[in-house]
């Protein structure tokens, strides 16, 4: 019997639960390898020969060469580990967070050091403007 999860009606947002988890695990693994010198000079010598030692999805894949980390996230990945291809490639991780939101570093910087996103458009569909669930 499928859990219920309510939580996966907030528009925008993956939810990295157990599911996720389970999906994203040779993805996480694979970014966690990056911890090692050895494994990020491999990695940067042939990502694909490297990536194909890794029992991860064609899509799984493919996003890493493209470093479309949302689309990782969909796949599984958890930004914590993810930030490791980041840092393989001499990223901080307010460089990563804006190219996944569309902004530039400094864009993404003065918007955190503002207050952060706008709440407007996060909510649970159905949910309305003040209403608690």
């Amino acid at each position: 019997m499928p859990l219920d999860k309510p939580y996966l009606d907030v528009p925008g947002t993956t939810i990295f639960d157990a599911e996720q988890s389970r999906k994203g695990y040779h993805l996480n693994q694979f970014c966690m390898s990056l911890m090692k010198a050895e494994n990020r000079e491999r990695f940067k010598a042939n990502e694909r020969a490297y990536l194909d030692e890794w029992p991860m999805t064609e899509e799984q894949k493919q996003a890493v060469l493209a470093r479309d980390l949302n689309r990782c996230i969909q796949l599984g990945g958890n930004i914590y580990f993810l930030a490791k291809i980041g840092a393989t490639d001499g990223k901080s991780f307010q460089q990563m967070a804006g190219s996944m939101t569309g902004l530039s570093e400094e864009e993404y910087r003065n918007m955190m050091i503002a207050g952060g996103r706008s709440v407007e458009g996060n909510r649970y569909v159905g949910e309305k403007p003040g209403e608690k669930k």
